[in-house]
């Protein structure tokens, strides 16, 4: 809850002051994490990488490639934060350059760290021994190093945890800020300060909710929600993808998918599906009670307050009444064509 008050309060100052301090706590969290890694790696026991894939106990949960998936499922969301960088493109400076280096690189990056971690780990300890609330302070115990690199891999977890919180909660008040600013939220998610210029209104109701949140529900219920709702949406940009290929063929687009609109998308959307198989029962319910809720949010005001809806409304039915002249401009045509058929008649009379 204090982490989520500071992040708060410093999300309420200017973008590049959070940069900053956000690049400081990755560069912390970077380095502790090779630390580990080049300080244990001399101490990994080949042995415990067999077997490489424990052989099943029966259950799709429990060891095994269907356990290995089950496993995927909960730490997906270690992965979300890389989507976060689209968020903040009105604030960056050569967006259409940089966002995909941004969101590509850090991917990469994430997944080699998480790799390296993972080896090392496991290889100090068997794998049945990592079932632990600490799971690294259990593997350095294998090492000589003892107090000082446990206490260093604990205040490397409390910075990845603030970077991670930050960029979240930094994601989530830019979202909010462009919902309003379309109507789909209230107008008061849209009030930016005049002299840091933030989503004051917006980060203060996100920061007040996440430390009611992050206090009260446990850490693997809100990492197994973060997940299928990430997985959801995943889904839905891998689909938005290859349709708007061709629904806006005309797009201006200095980044494209490789390999043509359809094969990464639907690999990536065949791999999303496949980790939802994990999912537990619980966990979908909660799902579907949140996406309830968001849609009770939609239609009793998004829809009805929607600029783009507006707008689009207003184009058809500008483009209604060209096709369809008003009532006054008929009767006046039809006046006139029936006073030209009366002249008409007259002179055909006259001349006969």
């Amino acid at each position: 809850i204090a982490i989520t008050i500071v992040i708060t309060i410093l999300l309420m100052i200017r973008i590049r002051q959070t940069a900053i301090v956000n690049l400081v706590l990755v560069a912390f969290k970077i380095i502790i994490l090779l630390i580990f890694i080049f300080a244990c790696c001399n101490y990994v026991n080949p042995n415990n990488y067999h077997p490489f894939f424990p052989p099943n106990k029966g259950s799709f949960s429990e060891y095994g490639v269907t356990g290995m998936l089950q496993a995927c499922t909960y730490v997906f969301f270690a992965y979300v934060g890389f989507d976060a960088v689209s968020t903040v493109a009105q604030e960056a400076k050569s967006s259409q350059r940089s966002l995909p280096i941004a969101i590509i690189g850090s991917t990469v990056v994430s997944l080699l760290f998480y790799i390296g971690i993972c080896t090392v780990m496991v290889g100090l300890v068997p794998y049945d021994s990592l079932n632990s609330d600490s799971p690294l302070s259990h593997a350095i115990k294998a090492t000589p190093y003892g107090l000082w690199l446990s206490i260093v891999m604990d205040l490397g977890a409390i910075a990845s945890l603030t970077t991670v919180a930050l960029i979240v909660m930094l994601s989530q008040t830019r979202l909010f800020y462009a919902m309003a600013h379309d109507g789909l939220l209230l107008p008061i998610f849209a009030r930016i300060h005049s002299q840091t210029t933030t989503p004051w209104a917006s980060i203060l109701i996100c920061g007040v909710f996440c430390a009611i949140f992050s206090g009260i529900c446990p850490v693997d219920i809100l990492g197994e929600t973060t997940s299928i709702s990430a997985l959801i949406t995943y889904i839905f940009v891998h689909i938005t993808v290859t349709v708007m290929c061709y629904t806006h063929r005309d797009m201006q687009r200095s980044f494209q998918v490789p390999f043509g609109s359809w094969l990464i998308p639907t690999i990536g959307s065949l791999l999303c599906i496949l980790l939802m198989k994990g999912i537990t029962k619980a966990t979908g319910f909660r799902f579907l009670v949140w996406i309830a809720l968001g849609q009770i949010i939609y239609f009793s005001y998004g829809f009805w307050h929607s600029k783009q809806r507006k707008l689009l409304r207003n184009e058809s039915n500008l483009g209604t009444s060209d096709l369809v002249p008003p009532i006054s401009s008929a009767v006046e045509q039809r006046m006139e064509n029936g006073f030209q058929l009366d002249l008409i008649t007259e002179d055909s009379e006259s001349a006969v």
